[in-house]
């Protein structure tokens, strides 16, 4: 018989009530009547074209293929116990997989996830670095992403936002307006002639700036523990992003308690001007 036509049900029904060798003591595991127990079988018993159980006055008795068959079947379902304990596993309440932009990762989220991590003990995190645009998760195996732009269009994934965004020019104490360009891909349309320098990611941009490097136009976000640290300035007031910070997951995700917790803790840290 073909996987796609196995009486699973009616399998999962037969083996309790054959370990148990009582309609009844079935029905109260599997929490039907016995009536549908006994239906079960008998459906089965057609299916299969075979007689399962010997009805005796007062028990059941199992036919010797039955018999024989039995423990194959136990085993069969023990190996699906199996897989799905190892499905859950990979997204137990103890591991979150995430997806995000090497700079916010470094400038953003590494230290919320660390005070996150000493709120629950022995919770872990796997890190995915993602910078360009939305995640594709029917590659990956993650349970969050985090992306700048604009809110999620694919089928099935929603999302939160963290807030509106600004993007403002910053540099090291004591820079002015003139100090050269530093440009990254955050940035593409930096309001410079020519750029003294290009970096990788946003981030580095910013360490750049704090160094003395020059002044570099990045989202409000990313520079805010920086700027709270003195390693650099504002040197403008900044101007609204064309896009913002998106938390993004497909829909079984969000029902997942883990995730939902998380981005309430991701969002609620968000500090008003900061992003």
């Amino acid at each position: 018989m073909k996987r796609t036509h196995l009486p699973l049900n009616a399998l999962r029904v037969f083996e309790a009530a054959a370990r148990h060798l009582s309609f009844t003591r079935a029905a109260d595991e599997l929490a039907v009547t016995p009536a549908a127990v006994g239906q079960q079988i008998r459906a089965l018993e057609e299916t299969l074209g075979v007689v399962l159980f010997r009805r005796l006055t007062r028990n059941l008795e199992l036919t010797p293929e039955a018999e024989q068959a039995l423990p194959a079947l136990q085993q069969g379902f023990l190996a699906f116990e199996e897989t799905v304990r190892l499905m859950q596993a990979g997204q137990s309440s103890r591991v979150l997989s995430l997806a995000a932009p090497r700079a916010l990762v470094a400038k953003w989220l590494a230290p919320r996830l660390a005070d996150y991590g000493r709120l629950y003990p022995g919770l872990r995190f796997s890190i995915v670095a993602h910078d360009a645009g939305e995640v594709d998760f029917t590659q990956a195996n993650l349970d969050l992403a985090i992306h700048f732009g604009d809110e999620p269009q694919a089928e099935g994934i929603h999302g939160r936002t963290l807030g509106a965004e600004r993007r403002i020019t910053v540099a090291a104490p004591g820079a002015g307006a003139d100090a050269p360009c530093i440009a990254h891909p955050l940035d593409p349309e930096t309001p410079c002639v020519a750029s003294a320098f290009t970096f990788a990611d946003a981030g580095l941009a910013i360490d750049a700036a704090a160094a003395g490097l020059g002044r570099t136009r990045v989202p409000a976000l990313l520079a805010a523990a920086d700027l709270a640290a003195g390693r650099v300035v504002m040197l403008d007031a900044g101007e609204p992003a064309t896009g913002t910070w998106w938390l993004t997951a497909p829909t079984p995700q969000w029902r997942q308690a883990k995730v939902r917790a998380l981005v309430a803790f991701l969002a609620d840290d968000v500090q008003p001007g900061a992003a």
